[in-house]
């Protein structure tokens, strides 16, 4: 029996990777390309540094370091002797010319950014702040709609043990930000693969927040009803805490957390606003667990009879990037923690699932909506017919997110599971 997990977003949106239309290998870009992979560090500590942005500066193409502070980033040729550029919150910004040539094992230090920052003046209040950003919204994002390219991964696992790893390419349809407003968005899948564990205890249904539209949910500035909503605003406490920076520019940091009780679970996190553009550009936040019954209620949408679910951490990151002048989506991380038992049984175990999306490439212009009928919907359940998870070059030149050291080891794993029981 095979691992099934499932997630949803509206309707039902399966953890799996989905059909591919027949045309997706054809889509796979073929123009040569330079690979520049290493890993980054704190200059001062020597740590490793995790969701760094790596981009090529003047485009959309980029990636973002993995938990163990690596990354790998494929540039097209006629950037191959320009720059990266490499930036994190609280660090300086970092360019590293290239070559021309493949490069692997470089190790980058970025230096935090240690100089005080000018004072912040506030003629009002963190409220004030965030409500000035909101207004601010159709100045500060792209006028016209926007067709992205994106890598996502979604993980499953059971205690420390991966059960499921799915990966795939995403286009990301977004509509101007002169209206905020996703109902329109879309997504389509354009290849993909999967691993499941083949073991049948390693079974487990539950339908979850979450699936490759994450890019169109969790994007905070578009679909205001998640944190953003102005008639939510009132319901929550907000306060500055110590400035940083981001991009090399200063930065505003709000906390905010609930300070009502409402019929359903609020957020609590730090919105990290431009100072002088006022963009929001980094959103850290995680679901209000206080109220455990509310908190299930806003993740799980169907579970077997007798199974107990109770989340322990609903967590998100959300961050932009400056492009063509304007804020874009850039990356977004969701983790999800439960535990899980069955009535009359002494022990629970407990689950994680990671989902996360960075954009790896795109064009700001006018263009065509993905149809309907290509589109990931909320309703699609996700296909078992993906290609084949041991092809190293499966991603051509797309770029994506580098598998941790753990997340290799996972992936051996399952492969010599699967060959034992075929």
């Amino acid at each position: 029996m095979k691992t099934r997990i499932l997630w949803l977003m509206g309707l039902v949106i399966a953890l799996l990777v989905p059909a591919l239309p027949a045309v997706a290998q054809e889509e796979t870009p073929t123009d040569g390309y330079i690979t520049i992979a290493g890993t980054v560090r704190d200059k001062q500590s020597r740590r490793t540094l995790e969701y760094v942005n790596v981009s090529v500066p003047g485009t959309h193409i980029g990636t973002v370091t993995n938990a163990d502070g690596t990354f790998s980033i494929k540039v097209a040729k006629p950037y191959a002797h320009e720059a990266i550029e490499l930036s994190h919150v609280g660090y300086l910004n970092t360019r590293l010319p290239l070559s021309g040539k493949d490069e692997e094992g470089r190790v980058i230090y970025l230096e935090p950014n240690t100089n005080r920052l000018e004072e912040i003046i506030v003629r009002g209040d963190a409220r004030q702040i965030v409500m000035e950003a909101m207004s601010k919204i159709p100045d500060n994002y792209p006028a016209t709609s926007s067709l992205l390219t994106g890598f996502y991964r979604e993980t499953a696992q059971k205690g420390r043990r991966y059960i499921t790893i799915s990966e795939a390419i995403i286009d990301i349809y977004k509509t101007n930000y002169k209206r905020v407003d996703a109902s329109r968005d879309r997504v389509r899948v354009l290849k993909g693969r999967k691993l499941l564990s083949p073991k049948a205890s390693d079974t487990l249904i539950v339908k979850l927040l979450g699936g490759p539209n994450l890019s169109l949910y969790v994007d905070i500035v578009k679909n205001p009803y998640l944190l953003l909503d102005p008639e939510l605003l009132p319901y929550y406490a907000f306060t500055l805490e110590e400035s940083t920076t981001l991009d090399d520019r200063p930065h505003y940091v709000v906390r905010f957390e609930p300070r009502a009780a409402l019929p359903y679970s609020l957020y609590q996190g730090k919105l990290y606003i431009d100072k002088e553009r006022l963009a929001f550009t980094r959103a850290e936040f995680e679901l209000d667990l206080s109220d455990r019954e509310k908190a299930t209620a806003a993740i799980l949408r169907r579970k077997p009879f007798g199974l107990r679910f109770r989340p322990t951490g609903v967590t998100y990151l959300v961050t932009y990037a400056e492009r063509e002048g304007v804020t874009c989506l850039n990356y977004i991380r969701n983790e999800i923690r439960f535990r899980c038992d069955w009535r009359r049984k002494l022990f629970a175990t407990n689950y994680a699932m990671i989902s996360e999306m960075v954009v790896t490439d795109g064009k700001l212009e006018e263009t065509e909506r993905i149809p309907y009928r290509e589109s990931f919907k909320p309703s699609q359940s996700l296909s078992d017919k993906v290609a084949d998870f041991a092809d190293e070059r499966f991603w051509g030149a797309y770029n994506i997110i580098e598998p941790t050291e753990s997340l290799e080891k996972a992936v051996n794993r399952l492969k010599k599971m699967h060959d034992k029981n075929q």
